[in-house]
């Protein structure tokens, strides 16, 4: 279900999936597998997608149409 969301929050703000990649660290073949769930995507990745989108983790995976971020006071650092 994520990888819907993966795509959708992608394109919505005209990102390519090698500058998310970048951002990552990951090689672009990565992270296409991550969007086209033919691998799953680690949690320390989703983590870092849900800050780097500001949006909370939930919302990145599907679980919440709020996509209100948690405050930085409530986040774990990873």
């Amino acid at each position: 279900m994520y990888r819907y969301r993966l795509k959708e929050i992608r394109e919505d703000r005209d990102l390519k999936q090698r500058e998310i990649a970048n951002v990552l660290h990951v090689a672009q073949n990565t992270y296409c597998n991550y969007e086209n769930g033919v691998h799953e995507i680690p949690l320390h990745v989703l983590i870092r997608l849900s800050r780097y989108y500001e949006v909370n983790l939930e919302y990145l995976l599907g679980l919440t149409d709020d996509p209100t971020p948690l405050p930085p006071s409530v986040r774990p650092d990873i």
